[in-house]
């Protein structure tokens, strides 16, 4: 006989709890009530949101989110979602709102979220066919349509990435295992990668994305690989200076593995002049590469197509759906020119990808990815294209382009503000300038007064939830930045949040002079 306490042999094992949760031919009923659930809670606070942030801050949230106590599960869909209402939705940055201005975050279309769905139910990995199947070659059609939207030929291929900074990481990777190939084919007698990787250098402009400094770092090369090209007034790279900087590089024997130009810069939307950067590079038989990560919404506009002239003759390009095709993150491509670049991410594993696959034609994706297990991201696109079409896509592009140039319009008629060059995309670049009397000068005071009052200005406007806008330093002054990207802007949303940042910086204008008077007295 047993006694309380113990245990009693061969009593009936139990299944878990937590097997009535698994997605299976089982639970679809209850997947069904889940997802539904959850769809509509989002569906509602998208319905009644009236702003696109609470303004909350990370101390009023911080704790609420650590008296959680994840050893202590709720039990049900509901409460679940009661308490995530209260700890995200409720506070969420609503990238959808139109008068959302300020990162490089779209609003997503209906055909990309249902992608969504499918793919993390599904949960396939796109790393080997054995994993993925036909979400494997609808990636590799992707890659192929996108290679010829760019201009490259039939020797073209990519993979998808988890976002800007991944492609350019792997497009410098390529770039420095080419460049130490061709040192070593070229230079008589033994060559070490120790004695070439000090010497490599990447050039890029001034403007440019902080994503190539941090793959240098990652790449081993050394602190000063990369040198920043100067730009022009209109913050595009310089291709006289490019030459420049090619010829001292030449002089001084380093060795450029790399040319980084970029299709929209994240500050000014700037695209650098491909075709003149491009003759330079192959005058001096350097690889370039593009990273339109930002710019890339123009592969399907009807009307702007041409400002991306030249990018064909780039050897590798970065594109991110998820900034202009109105994808949910992530959803980011590398492209090549020739695909056999993409071997130096090629590592055969004998459990996962053995090289016998290669002669049998096995198409696995890891074969040229820097990631393993992956997302099937590719299908919120897929779907996309084939709901829409890109012509839509392209046109939904046009109008924030439209709307953008209309905002600068806008800043450079009015007298409280001064604006920075006309972006060829969707940015912005502003700053409110305090009043100093007719025909006064602002002197390096004034200039100081107005840094702070736009900080301010940013801050108060986030904090009111009103409005979200970027900040930024140009030429050591603090900027304002819109970056439009919700086709449902407009310029009544436009002007609402100038009055708004106008009249916060003035506010603290008048306290900060009120105080310094006060100070003298």
């Amino acid at each position: 006989m047993s006694h309380p306490g113990e245990p009693v042999e061969n009593a009936p094992i139990h299944p878990a709890d937590g097997r009535e949760h698994l997605f299976n031919d089982g639970t679809v009923a209850e997947y069904r009530r889940v997802l539904a659930a959850g769809v509509d809670r989002v569906a509602t606070r998208i319905a009644g949101t009236d702003k696109p942030f609470t303004g909350i801050t990370p101390a009023q949230l911080a704790p609420q989110i650590a008296a959680v106590d994840l050893d202590a599960p709720l039990g049900e869909t509901t409460a679940a979602l009661d308490e995530l209402d209260e700890l995200y939705l409720r506070d969420a940055v609503y990238f959808h709102h139109p008068r959302y201005l300020a990162h490089l975050n779209c609003p997503v279309v209906l055909p990309a979220l249902l992608g969504e769905a499918i793919l993390s139910a599904v949960n396939s990995s796109l790393d080997t066919w054995d994993q993925s199947a036909g979400g494997t070659l609808i990636e590799r059609r992707l890659i192929d349509w996108t290679a010829g939207r760019i201009g490259f030929g039939p020797t073209a291929d990519g993979v998808f990435t988890s976002g800007g900074t991944q492609s350019n990481l792997q497009a410098l990777l390529i770039a420095r295992e080419e460049a130490c190939a061709r040192a070593a084919a070229d230079r008589p007698g033994p060559a070490t990668r120790a004695d070439l990787l000090p010497r490599l250098r990447i050039l890029a402009s001034a403007a440019g994305h902080f994503s190539v400094q941090k793959a240098a770092t990652l790449l081993g090369l050394a602190p000063d690989a990369v040198i920043t090209v100067g730009t022009d007034a209109t913050r595009r790279m310089d291709p006289s200076a490019l030459r420049r900087e090619l010829d001292r590089c030449h002089q001084q024997g380093l060795v450029v593995m790399a040319v980084v130009a970029t299709a929209g810069t994240t500050d000014f939307g700037s695209i650098d002049p491909l075709p003149a950067i491009a003759d330079a590079c192959a005058a001096d038989g350097v690889r370039l590469h593009v990273d339109a990560a930002y710019g890339c919404g123009l592969l399907v506009s009807r009307t702007r197509r041409n400002l991306l002239d030249g990018i064909g003759r780039a050897d590798s390009v970065t594109v991110d759906y998820h900034k202009s095709f109105f994808q949910p993150v992530s959803a980011s491509a590398l492209l090549v020119r020739d695909r056999a670049a993409l071997r130096h991410a090629t590592y055969h594993a004998d459990y996962l990808n053995p090289a016998w696959t290669v002669q049998e034609c096995i198409p696995n994706q890891v074969d040229k990815s820097l990631q393993t297990t992956r997302r099937f991201d590719a299908l919120k696109l897929w779907l996309t294209l084939r709901v829409m079409g890109p012509d839509a896509l392209g046109d939904l592009f046009d109008e924030v382009l439209d709307r953008a140039a209309e905002a600068w319009r806008m800043l450079d008629a009015d007298p409280r503000f001064e604006v920075v060059t006309r972006s060829q995309l969707s940015t912005v670049v502003f700053r409110w300038l305090p009043d100093t009397g007719e025909g006064e000068p602002v002197d390096d005071a004034d200039h100081d007064l107005a840094d702070a009052a736009n900080r301010f200005a940013r801050e108060a406007l986030a904090s009111s939830g009103a409005g979200m806008v970027a900040g930024t330093v140009v030429d050591g002054r603090q900027y304002l930045k819109f970056t439009v990207l919700n086709p449902e802007t407009t310029g009544a949303d436009v002007a609402y949040v100038l009055d708004l940042l106008a009249g916060h910086a003035r506010r603290y204008a008048r306290q900060q002079r009120a105080a310094t008077l006060t100070c003298h007295v």
